[in-house]
């Protein structure tokens, strides 16, 4: 069965180019991006693997760990690391799961028949640090995937768990941001937001962003 905003995302144990991976205890009190590949040794893939490794400083930055996974052996992971490094101009830096019993992939709903019943589809996943899914996407093969996208959301989703905020389209760190409509009290309103808010409309109301 997919797996819907909220879930709480199955533990697993596997294989990877850093050894066997006990997916809960690996993640710890980290926030994950689990972000998936239909084999190795494809093109789009190793752009994005070499991608992911450059942005470890911005991962870091938000306690985020990636993991990527593909359904070949950790072996041919290994000989595509040395592709990945070699045409990408960096250091693999984060663990490939290896999922050749599909595991993983039956887990989390990688596998889309109506796409390619042999292989997981492009997906990532970006979980909480409580294991709770926040975020999927699921990409074509032809497309690859937007990461300074995924690092918009995850600004978005960890300053919105804090404050009692939403962000707005095309929204990025630093702009102005939403008040929740359920906040209608002028005391706690001034209490939270002592920046002051713009009522555009009783149920849009900007403020500057809080935690800036």
């Amino acid at each position: 069965m997919a797996l819907r905003l909220g879930d709480t995302v199955p533990n697993f144990t596997q294989a990877s180019t850093h050894g066997d991976i006990d997916f809960y205890q690996w993640a710890g009190d980290s926030w994950v991006v689990l972000f998936s590949h239909p084999a190795d040794f494809t093109p789009v893939c190793t752009t994005e693997l070499g991608t992911v490794a450059k942005l470890k400083p911005e991962f870091d930055k938000r306690n985020v760990k990636a993991i990527a996974l593909s359904v070949d052996d950790v072996e041919s992971h290994k000989g595509w690391v040395g592709d990945i490094e070699e045409t990408q101009s960096t250091t693999l830096n984060y663990p490939i799961l290896a999922d050749a019993d599909r595991k993983v992939a039956d887990l989390y709903d990688m596998i889309h028949p109506n796409a390619n019943a042999a292989v997981t589809v492009r997906s990532v996943f970006v979980i909480d640090p409580n294991k709770k899914l926040r975020l999927s996407f699921t990409y074509p093969p032809s497309t690859g995937r937007n990461f300074d996208e995924l690092l918009r959301v995850i600004d978005s989703l960890q300053l919105t768990d804090n404050y009692s905020v939403a962000t707005p389209a095309d929204w990025k760190d630093g702009e102005d941001v939403v008040i929740v409509p359920s906040l209608k009290d002028p005391e706690v309103l001034k209490e939270k937001f002592p920046k002051g808010y713009e009522e555009i409309k009783p149920y849009l109301r900007m403020t500057p962003q809080p935690n800036k």
